[in-house]
């Protein structure tokens, strides 16, 4: 086992300076996150977990087996982290996987169809004591951070218990590379703290080097969210046609499928959607708004519109109903939704959001669907570069550019095709990311 390692004197320093302003910045950000987690619900359940404080089932549950610890924070690092998981335990049945969270989102995900050996809790704050109250309960003999999270004081905490850390799907994008390189003093000790960083690609390794990691931390992996090769497929595409056809949409209908979108991206798209009808009167529009909290918020901005509008969680409806637009107020469903789609909108990307950056566009890569997206995909850089490489990804500066590509598209059945065909193949490098990782964590001769 390894044995618990003395921080260094420069992480000495950015904790004691983390910690002196640690809790000014949780008071000033605290009103903010509360709003966010009661309009995402479940704020209440298991809140204790936050604070370092468990049940006696929960206690119970941990006293014995083997333990790894995965901490993730929303959605889509929760997929990561499930998907991971998986493979660990896959690996070495031995082992038990307890996957934390921050919001409610990602932890209804985690617990669905959760097997024996996983946990899934919430994390805790990032605070001295109730991050050893964590690992007094957990005992892990691995702590794995997701994607692009550094908790100071977790990782000094493991590092003086001997307990090894990793960073896997390491996302720093150039935007973060530059703040970080502002702070870099701070910055760069606690990253050095973590053992193993797997970045998704090569062009990974400079950025990270700037910080100050070295060169035998960094290892390429690929990124297992592009992994589709262990995926199971979308399995729920014939009983969504049936619930289209509650709705009369045609099976041969055009379906334009917007995921993971923010405001104003709802009413962007369902007035381009009207526009486009004139052209094509079959076409069907799918939303699939990024928090389904702010579904009645959609609803409302939408009213004024010509539309009838259905909600995914009024399906099936009692009797047949014509319908123009369904809105999929539930979590988790997006990917199984791709496949009915003719042509699929990335959420998050146009100008006009608070907070732009766009989503990920793997997933409908992967299912070979033409990908349209508004200019900013700068929080997936590395996959809208690689799609764009494979002319297999249309971005648009603006609503009005979004029209016409989107007209051109559905006009051209072949240029589609070849879209989501070019898609599909540039996430090929990307397969097997998630084995790759489990054998730098999980060597097969340990």
């Amino acid at each position: 086992m390894p044995q618990p390692a003395s921080i260094p004197p420069d992480a000495r320093r950015s904790l004691l300076v983390y910690n002196l302003l640690f809790p000014l910045v949780f008071l000033a950000l605290l009103p903010g996150f509360a709003r966010r987690m009661f309009r995402r619900g479940g704020f209440r359940e298991n809140f204790g977990q936050r604070l370092g404080r468990y049940t006696p089932e929960t206690r119970a549950r941990f006293a014995t087996g083997r333990w790894w610890w995965l901490h993730s924070i929303s959605v889509g690092e929760t997929l990561v982290a499930l998907k991971l998981a998986n493979e660990l335990h896959r690996r070495d049945p031995a082992v038990n996987v307890v996957i934390t969270v921050t919001t409610s989102t990602g932890f209804a995900l985690a617990t669905t169809a959760r097997p024996d050996w996983l946990e899934i809790l919430y994390n805790p704050i990032d605070a001295r004591s109730i991050v050893g109250a964590a690992l007094d309960l957990i005992h892990p003999e691995r702590l794995v951070l997701i994607e692009g999270e550094a908790w100071p004081n977790l990782l000094a905490a493991c590092r003086n218990r001997g307990i090894p850390t990793a960073l896997v799907n390491a996302r720093l994008s150039p935007r973060s590379e530059r703040r970080f390189l502002c702070t870099r003093y701070w910055i760069a000790p606690i990253f050095r703290l973590i053992g193993k960083i797997c970045v998704p690609e090569t062009t990974d390794i400079p950025r990270w080097q700037n910080l100050g990691l070295s060169e035998s931390q960094l290892h390429v992996t690929g990124s297992i969210k592009f992994d589709s090769a262990g995926d199971t497929p979308p399995t729920r595409t014939a009983e969504f046609r049936e619930l289209l056809r509650t709705l009369a949409v045609p099976e041969d209908a055009p379906i334009l499928l917007a995921g993971s979108t923010w405001d104003p991206e709802e009413r962007i798209l369902a007035e381009t959607f009207l526009r486009l009808r004139n052209d094509f009167p079959d076409l069907f529009l799918i939303l699939v708004p990024r928090h389904i909290e702010r579904t009645a918020d959609i609803l409302r901005d939408l009213a004024s519109l010509p539309l009838r509008i259905c909600r995914r969680t009024t399906l099936p409806l009692p009797t047949p109903s014509p319908c123009d637009l369904l809105i999929v107020d539930t979590t988790g469903e997006l990917r199984e939704w791709y496949p009915l789609a003719t042509l699929v909108f990335i959420g998050k990307s146009l100008p006009g959001i608070p907070e732009i950056g766009g989503q990920n566009p793997a997933e409908p890569a992967a299912l070979g669907k033409p990908i349209i997206a508004g200019p900013h995909l700068e929080n997936f850089a590395a996959i809208a570069t690689l799609l764009h490489s494979h002319r297999s990804l249309v971005t648009v500066p603006d609503p009005a550019a979004l029209h016409d590509s989107l007209r051109n598209l559905l006009r051209d059945p072949t240029e589609r095709t070849a879209l989501g065909e070019r898609a599909r193949h540039a996430l090929l490098a990307h397969h097997h990311a998630t084995a790759r990782t489990a054998t730098i964590l999980l060597p097969p001769d340990r």
